[in-house]
């Protein structure tokens, strides 16, 4: 378009006025706000977590329909309503979803936004799709994109090759996944020269350092190492990075003895071998460990030898998902469980001698010989562990079994799922609560490497099947009387490999599974806790008024020593006050291997329905000052495990508690173990003991079972209750 001139002046005149006008519309454009700019949207939900309300196969989970493979595919159960949901691993603006249905596709369903991954919104519905792949609109902001099928197409039930979420963030920066392991984590190969100098030098560093802050790892490569001795010291892990056990093998032996306290094992604490084949030189391995030092997922070809050099007393322990092919020696140890194992032979017991799915326990003699044996172990999933696929990091996480018996490696390829180590924050010392509850925010799960940990607030796992993996005993304390580590209601939680040490401030709690009031069913995808210790004083003088509250349905407790400390440093009978160990309010909750000790009051207290324990250990307080101290009312202490008056369906097998009331021996205890008499109430098992006479009990439960006397530590028993 063009215009004439409104007057006839010279062009160089004409030509300066069109100059000015045009800079002046410019400028005038200049202060006109110009509209945002908008981001392309972007795949957000490739690779991200993803969870369903149920898989039809093994090979066809959530992840299948995330992964960017149009040759893979999620499909559910066969009923109606059925859901898939991917975590975004940060809030965004969520613009478009796209579904590429297999043959089973829905023909109504909804989109739907979360920021919680709890409360839903619909962004698109539908009831009358065609399947194929399909194209849908939506706005909305969220973090969670779900498609929740309410009525099958065919007879199948659903099923989505992609499942594919585009948007842009509307988050900060962030942080990345995967990276080194630390400077505490020590790797080998075949190849690594003085391999045996450098488990010597650690050796030298923990061997006595009971309440030092050294904490290290040390990871084998796949291969055959030969005449090795690793000596195991305090806070030292040792693992092989192969995804079975026998990937590793060691032409020698890993070791714990007590030579560092003249023989006794009592307090060789905190330590741990997993997934490695031993040739022990002599035939026999020795593993002279007490509390909370696992033995997990290795095979020993040869025997097990369980007491020191000397037979000098000791107070363990636990196995799981291994095999002995030779014979298991416990000789001094007072009890021990193992879980879905093998083992060529079991030669004696002390007290209390417990299994559960194991192939070639004995049989049930208690009390004399003392043991307990389950057949099968109910419900089981073995921890988590870091192995090396090529030279690729990633973390494996077993499945569930139901009526476990022998390992999970035996027989072919294990079942579960990898994780690359991209998909995990790896949190190394100074990392803060803050960019830890980040990385969770954003999807991540999160590997602590060997360390102590300050927080300031609590950690916090929100997001259902987080892995949270600690290595070489990583140490997590609360400051200022916060909670260490909270979960919500949500499935499938791993929790595991972590030392919580209460800080100087009293807090309320230190791990809490579930919020109050927990009600979700997670039977299909429970939370796991397992190898996490909880420590009150011994380090340095910490309070806690409840070590751990279990609030969520289903969870598994899989070995925990929730300990009050009887020695070291900062302990007292109100230095270290810690009124209750473990208490369950959660339904169909499952301990098996369920160690707490010397607590003010309580040290087990379970309130939901149809709990079942498989081995417990426990020493009441060694420090009450004197039988006022310990004064419940008019019952003359307090149970070491308490199942309430309201419950009417509990089970429990192998359990035992010891007293030891050295400060003031003439106290005694009415009971150890304290339920109510109903017909779905039963326990198998039971025995309370008196440490040379130190303290006595006066029943068993409630007031069945004999009085321990004298100071002869004969335990009183009961096979039976009711």
């Amino acid at each position: 378009m063009s215009f004439a001139p409104r007057s006839s002046g010279p062009p160089r005149a004409r030509g300066t006025a069109a100059l000015l006008a045009a800079a002046l519309f410019a400028a005038l454009l200049a202060l006109v706000p110009a509209p945002p700019a908008h981001a392309e949207p972007v795949l957000l939900s490739q690779g991200r977590p993803a969870t369903a309300s149920s898989q039809e196969h093994t090979w066809s989970s959530a992840a299948a329909a995330v992964d960017g493979d149009p040759g893979t595919r999620w499909s559910s159960a066969a009923s109606d309503p059925q859901w898939l949901q991917v975590d975004l691993g940060a809030q965004a603006s969520v613009e478009r979803v796209v579904l590429r249905w297999e043959a089973a596709y829905a023909r109504a369903y909804r989109i739907q936004l979360s920021g919680n991954g709890t409360d839903w919104s619909d962004a698109h519905t539908t009831t009358t799709s065609t399947g194929g792949t399909q194209t849908v609109a939506v706005s909305g902001s969220a973090r969670f994109v779900r498609m929740l099928g309410t009525a099958r197409a065919t007879q199948w039930g659903y099923s989505l090759w992609e499942f594919q979420v585009y948007g842009t963030t509307t988050s900060g920066p962030q942080l990345p996944g995967g990276g080194d392991l630390g400077p505490n984590v020590l790797v080998f190969d075949p190849s690594t020269p003085n391999i045996q100098g450098r488990l010597d030098e650690v050796f030298r560093r923990q061997e006595s350092a009971q309440f030092g802050s050294g904490r290290y790892q040390l990871l084998f490569k796949p291969g055959t190492y030969s005449n090795i001795n690793a000596q195991i010291g305090f806070y030292t892990s040792i693992s092989g990075l192969g995804l079975s056990p026998d990937d590793t093998t060691f032409n020698g032996d890993v070791t714990v003895d007590a030579g560092w306290f003249n023989g006794n094992a009592t307090q060789n604490f905190w330590r741990s071998a997993e997934n490695l084949a031993l040739n022990p030189v002599s035939g026999t391995n020795r593993w002279a460990v007490s509390q909370a030092a696992p033995f997990r997922r290795m095979h020993v070809k040869g025997g097990l030898n369980l007491a020191p050099d000397g037979y000098g007393w000791a107070s363990g322990g636990y196995i799981a998902d291994s095999r002995i092919d030779g014979t298991v020696g416990p000789y001094s140890q007072q009890q021990w469980y193992t879980r879905d194992s093998s083992v060529g032979g079991w030669t004696n017991g002390v007290w209390n001698m417990v299994f559960s799915g194991v192939q070639g326990a004995p049989a049930t003699g208690f009390p004399n010989p003392p043991y307990t044996t389950l057949d099968t172990t109910p419900v089981s999933r073995e921890k988590p562990f870091l192995y090396l696929d090529g030279s690729e990091y990633k973390v494996f996480v077993p499945a569930k079994r139901t009526g476990a018996r022998g390992t999970s490696w035996g027989n072919g390829a294990p079942q579960g799922t990898s994780l690359p180590l991209s998909r995990f924050y790896v949190v190394k010392p100074g990392a803060t609560a803050a960019t830890v509850n980040q990385a969770l925010a954003q999807g991540l799960h999160l590997l602590f490497t060997p360390g102590v940990y300050h927080v300031d607030r609590p950690i916090e796992v929100n997001r259902a099947d987080t892995v949270v993996l600690g290595l070489g005993y990583a140490t997590i304390i609360p400051d200022n009387g916060v909670t260490a580590l909270k979960v919500a209601d949500v499935d499938g939680v791993r929790l595991a490999g972590l030392l919580v040490d209460a800080g100087p401030v009293n807090s309320r709690t230190l791990v809490e599974i579930g919020p109050e009031g927990a009600s979700a069913d997670h039977a299909a995808d429970p939370t796991t806790v397992q190898d996490v210790f909880i420590r009150i004083g011994g380090a340095g003088p910490g309070k806690a008024t409840t070590s751990m509250v279990v609030n969520s349905d289903d969870t598994i407790i899989d070995h925990t020593w929730v300990w009050r400390a009887d020695h070291g440093e900062g302990w007292g009978w109100e230095t270290n006050r810690a009124d209750y160990g473990v208490r369950v309010n959660g339904d169909d909750v499952l301990a098996t291997g369920l160690f707490v000790e010397h607590f003010n009051k309580y040290d087990v207290e379970w309130f939901g329905e149809r709990g079942r324990t498989i081995f417990f250990q426990n020493e009441k307080a060694y420090d009450a000052p004197n039988q006022a101290a310990i004064q419940n009312g008019a019952t003359k202490g307090y149970a070491a495990y308490r199942v309430d008056d309201s419950v009417d369906t509990h089970e429990g097998w192998g359990l035992g508690s010891y007293c030891y009331y050295n400060v003031d021996p003439t106290i005694r205890q009415d009971h150890g173990f304290k339920a109510p008499v109903k017909p779905g109430v039963r326990f198998h098992s039971l025995s309370v003991v008196s440490l040379g006479g130190n303290g006595q009990f006066e029943h068993v439960i409630n007031d069945r079972g004999g009085p321990t006397s004298g100071t002869s530590t004969i335990p009183s028993t009961v096979t039976h209750f009711p």
